[in-house]
């Protein structure tokens, strides 16, 4: 993924989550959480793709 890409993606995210936020009446408990899991979920996703290797953890064997 090219760095133009992820920076697009991340402004679309942001705007959804600002809209969301914005336009969606809801309990300020609600927002928070979904707020939190929508930025957990970003920086996983990010680390994921600056890290690599995600899909070959569950490639690892212990013992035989």
């Amino acid at each position: 993924m090219s760095l133009i890409s992820l920076v697009l993606t991340l402004i679309v995210i942001g705007v959804l989550l600002w809209l969301i936020n914005t336009y969606i009446p809801m309990d300020a408990k609600i927002k928070k959480i979904i707020n939190v899991v929508v930025v957990v979920a970003v920086i996983i996703w990010v680390l994921g793709l600056f890290i690599g290797g995600w899909g070959e953890v569950g490639n690892i064997r212990i013992g035989r």
